[in-house]
């Protein structure tokens, strides 16, 4: 063999016929002959990329690369004896000699199986030599501690799982089945996806095991289980050759389902996979990141029966790709002993169009590339190496560990671009491409590349998708939906259903001034204190401000009622002066009754200070003015009860209450009366005045604008004082209702106090049960009912009479009545 240094291949591929190692072809029945197509491409691209090195002058100057090849049929006891075979340097195994003493050895490529690379690993630790595998992708492999010699060119499926749960989870599926085989492969990985499904907050549906040790691979319950359930997507981590028998099944009981594939089969060849073509379009997985290898296509193109190197395979390859014999030799695949056709040589390979053939999207065979190129790496620092004292290993006879320490700093640039560097675990840059199933014109399966998944792309581009590319089974380019409960509109939250996961769950309405302005929410915002949500509780909008105005239809009435009214009492007034001489107008006190008459028009005009928005001075003196100009108004009519009855009291013999009948005296009550509501009203405005406030506790939904009466005990003091004053009032003139007719004036000041109690009686059952603005109109209509109430039956009658019936306003009407009261 010469002298260089050694890579070795172990693998499903064919070995050197020259080594004396047959290949085993028992599998070949049953597995798919287009499978080993794919997977024999992988050996011609480790012969090119060898062949690449040798010839570049620029690369291991002065020393040539050569490789073995072992066919281990996928098979763990051929993996190990073949390794062991490798490390020992003959045909035969002898443990701890390397018996090659003339050839360095300076790794091993392969296997292609994480139970079988887990296996070897431990053995070839045991010499320091390094391990490179181009598919194994079990996450235990990335223990530094167990494996120290490992490495690999594809990413580790702890990368992978993450990749799938961030595809569904980017999909907007929240309710996911999963699939795994029962090896490390599946267990491993599918444990690793439901972490992460688990973490980002949707749930797993079911996850059933695929038996490898039974013929249907458990697919009757499995496909039961999936039509039992109402999630759509369903993650299959696997290998391609345990799909048929759940394809078959799934198309027996007539179910259709998202597949989503782990790198094992998302970009497989089986042919009998094409049965199924109909299920499996739509399928979506993530493969191993594509390459090209320049060159490579030629290269592939230049093998020949003719060829002493690999003959053996060759031939199968020959037979399988032409579909001949020759005639020559038995029959080398056992496949086509039906045929006729003999196989002559001069078949033309460059017009085949296979797996073998295309080198469009690279995958498995560029990992095998790049595995090459990685260890020539290594070999060339440690050919280059300059360490002073004379402690550089000599690349002619060198130590496994002496390569082992190049190869873990291992960084360069391959001809596309690509860097290949391994790090701390031995692990490359995780790089996947999203694939998806699709039909091509010709009706076979094409896997279209749809995105990539990055970890070392800059934060927000690691993972990128195409929605809009990727072709569903049902035919559609919407996203199917695959969930265990709708999603929650804005204005709801998710509430759990008790027992179930919490993807599965109730939406429920906000609570009152609560939001949720998102799909989905799990809990509400509260508004502000100042806002207040809308109908659909998804956003905070500003509360409405309430308050009794001017432009409100309502104020605009009560307005103009009250300043109307206030005019009535004004014309009422100069009816009395134009008609201050008449016998009537005397009788009634002509001087209390202006003095009541000019009350009565600020009881109607007080009404406006309640009307407008809440000012501090208008809050202050509101209450206060009401109180003292009606105070004003019940004192006058008081007085002119009381008097009423000293003035009949006073005419009976020998009666001392004739000084009690002049006009002073009620001036003074008045005084009196009104002095002690103004005092009450100073206290009120010295303890505990009035000031504007906004209300959000009476009407949520609204901010009301009002006056805060300060001290409500001040309040009703003030309004009980009055109803005091007007119940004194009514009680005195009733007593005094069946004097003589010329005093009958007691009648109507009964019935004008009546009015007045009833009206502020109804007035306190109002005023509570009202809110808002309707609280501030319910004291305005008090106001003008009981003002309007003491207008009435004080002045109707008389005004009536003065104006209609001057006949009846006559001393000589009055005399024939009774005695005349006194003026």
């Amino acid at each position: 063999m010469g002298q260089y240094p050694c890579v070795s291949w172990l693998g499903q591929y064919p070995c050197e016929s020259w080594l004396g190692q047959y290949p085993c072809v028992s599998w070949l029945g049953q597995y798919p002959c287009v499978s080993w197509l794919g997977q024999y491409s992988c050996l011609q691209a480790m012969r090119f990329a060898v062949a690449e090195i040798n010839g570049n002058p620029d690369i291991l100057s002065n020393v040539t690369l050569g490789f073995q090849a072992y066919d281990s049929c996928d098979v763990l006891q051929h993996d190990l004896k073949g390794a062991l075979q490798v490390v020992t340097g003959y045909d035969r195994v002898i443990p701890n000699y390397r018996c090659a003493g003339d050839v360095s050895l300076s790794s091993i490529i392969g296997p292609s199986i994480s139970t079988h690379s887990i296996l070897v690993s431990q053995i070839l630790r045991l010499y320091s030599y390094p391990l490179i595998s181009h598919y194994a992708t079990s996450p235990l492999l990335s223990n530094k501690r167990e494996f120290p010699s490992f490495f690999r060119t594809v990413p580790s499926d702890m990368f992978q799982s993450k990749g799938l749960a961030d595809l569904v989870l980017h999909l907007g599926w929240t309710w996911i089945g999963l699939l795994a085989v029962d090896d490390d492969y599946g267990q491993q990985g599918i444990q690793l996806v439901q972490q992460e499904i688990d973490s980002a907050g949707a749930c797993v549906a079911f996850s059933e095991n695929i038996v490898t040790s039974r013929p249907d691979r458990n697919a009757p319950h499995i496909v039961k289980v999936m039509k039992a359930s109402t999630a759509k997507v369903v993650v299959i981590f696997a290998n391609s050759v345990d799909l048929p028998p759940i394809l078959e099944e799934m198309i027996k009981q007539n179910i259709t389902r998202i597949l989503i594939a782990s790198d094992a089969w998302s970009t497989t060849t089986m042919a009998s996979l094409k049965t199924f073509s109909a299920h499996l379009v739509g399928t979506i997985g993530i493969a191993f990141n594509s390459g090209t290898i320049p060159g490579l296509r030629a290269f592939l193109n230049t093998i020949h029966p003719s060829m002493t190197l690999g003959r053996y395979w060759i031939r199968i390859f020959w037979e399988l790709t032409f579909s001949c014999k020759f005639i020559d030799d038995k029959n080398q695949t056992g496949y086509l002993s039906n045929s006729v056709k003999e196989c002559s040589g001069s078949e033309n390979l460059a017009s085949v169009q296979n797996v073998y053939t295309d080198v469009s999207n690279l995958r498995t065979t560029y990992s095998v590339y790049t595995a090459v190129h990685a260890v020539t790496k290594a070999l060339e620092d440690l050919k280059n190496c300059k360490y002073p004292q004379g402690s550089c290993p000599d690349i002619w006879n060198f130590q496994p560990w002496q390569l082992l320490y190049y190869l873990k700093k291992v960084r360069f640039k391959l001809e596309d671009g690509r860097e290949v560097y391994f790090n701390k675990n031995g692990d490359p840059p995780a790089v996947y491409d999203i694939v998806n199933w699709q039909l091509s014109p010709n009706g076979g399966m094409q896997h279209v590349k749809v995105g990539s998944y990055d970890m070392a792309a800059p934060p927000g581009q690691v993972f990128t998708i195409n929605i809009s590319a990727i072709i569903w089974n049902s035919g559609e380019r919407q996203v199917p939906i695959s969930v265990c409960s709708q999603s929650c509109p804005p204005g709801f939250w998710k509430a759990a259903r008790k027992g179930e996961p919490v993807c599965c769950f109730q939406c429920v309405p906000c609570p009152q001034g609560e939001i949720a302005n998102q799909t989905d929410s799990f809990t509400c915002i509260k508004c502000p204190w100042d806002m207040w949500p809308n109908s659909e509780k998804t956003t905070c909008q500003p509360k409405p401000i309430e308050y009794l105005s001017y432009e409100d239809p309502l104020g605009t009435i009560l307005a103009s009622a009250s300043a109307i009214s206030s005019l009535v009492p004004v014309a009422i007034l100069k009816i009395f002066i134009k008609f201050k001489t008449t016998p009537i107008v005397k009788a009634n006190n002509y001087s209390l009754s202006c003095l009541l008459l000019v009350s009565l028009s600020f009881c109607f005009l007080c009404s406006l200070v309640f009307i407008g928005y809440p000012q501090p001075v208008n809050c202050l003196l509101r209450q206060v003015t009401f109180g003292m100009v009606f105070a004003i108004c019940v004192s006058c009519i008081l007085a002119k009860t009381i008097l009423v009855v000293f003035a009949f009291m006073a005419t009976k013999p020998g009666s001392n209450l004739k000084k009690w009948t002049n006009p002073h005296v009620s001036y003074v009550m008045v005084f009196i009366c009104s002095l002690l509501q103004f005092i009450l009203c100073i206290t009120w405005l010295s303890i505990a005045s009035p000031y504007p406030e906004q209300n959000i506790e009476t009407q949520p939904r609204l901010i009301i604008i009002q006056c805060n009466e300060g001290s409500p005990t001040a309040f009703w003091c003030m309004l009980g004082y009055l109803g005091l004053l007007a119940t004194i009032s009514f009680v005195v003139a009733f007593l005094a209702r069946r004097l003589p007719d010329s005093f009958n004036e007691a009648k109507f000041i009964t019935f004008s106090m009546l009015s007045f109690l009833s009206v502020w009686v109804s007035f306190i059952p109002a005023s509570v049960s009202a809110q808002g603005k309707y609280t501030v109109a319910m004291e305005i209509f008090a106001i003008l009912a009981s003002s309007w109430a003491l207008v009435v039956c004080m002045f109707a009658n008389k005004c009536f009479i003065i104006l209609f019936r001057p006949n009846m306003n006559s001393r000589e009407q009055l005399i024939k009545k009774g005695r005349g009261t006194p003026e």
